[in-house]
């Protein structure tokens, strides 16, 4: 036996207002719940920006860079996060400093075109940067925009 909408909608063959108003219940119960996810990920990510900003500062250098070309994929949260449903390109910096024994990190940033992506992240290469260190895991680190 197979569910169509409109075999869950009829109630004794008709569609009454009750079985209507609980549908568009479940509707927008479904997205509010969408938008409560992709809060709560944006939430994540200010609080974690805001929590390094009173962390210590070290110098570090930029090793390596990387441009990747990256297509949306997986869970819709991700598409409204990233770069709405389009390819993308992401630019990689991975840095290393001394806290007190060598440790590594890295930052990226995402871009529409493939010369943007490898012109910001190369104007990075070799450069020293200061980035924000956990003072309770000197291995987990923070390079944030604002101190590029």
């Amino acid at each position: 036996m197979t569910l169509s909408i409109a075999s869950i909608l009829m109630l004794n063959g008709t569609v009454g207002p009750a079985t209507v108003y609980t549908f568009l219940l479940v509707m927008l119960a479904t997205v509010v719940g969408v938008f409560v996810v992709v809060g709560w990920v944006n939430a994540k990510d200010w609080l974690e920006r805001t929590r390094c900003r009173s962390w210590p500062t070290v110098s570090a250098v930029v090793d390596v860079v990387s441009v990747a070309y990256c297509e949306p994929g997986g869970s819709p949260i991700l598409y409204l996060k990233a770069s709405s449903y389009n390819p993308y390109y992401r630019a990689t910096l991975t840095y290393t400093y001394n806290n007190p024994e060598q440790q590594m990190g890295d930052y990226s940033r995402d871009f529409g075109k493939k010369e943007d992506a490898e012109s910001w992240a190369n104007s990075y290469k070799g450069e020293t940067v200061n980035v924000r260190v956990d003072p309770d895991d000197p291995t987990r680190s923070v390079l944030r925009e604002e101190d590029l």
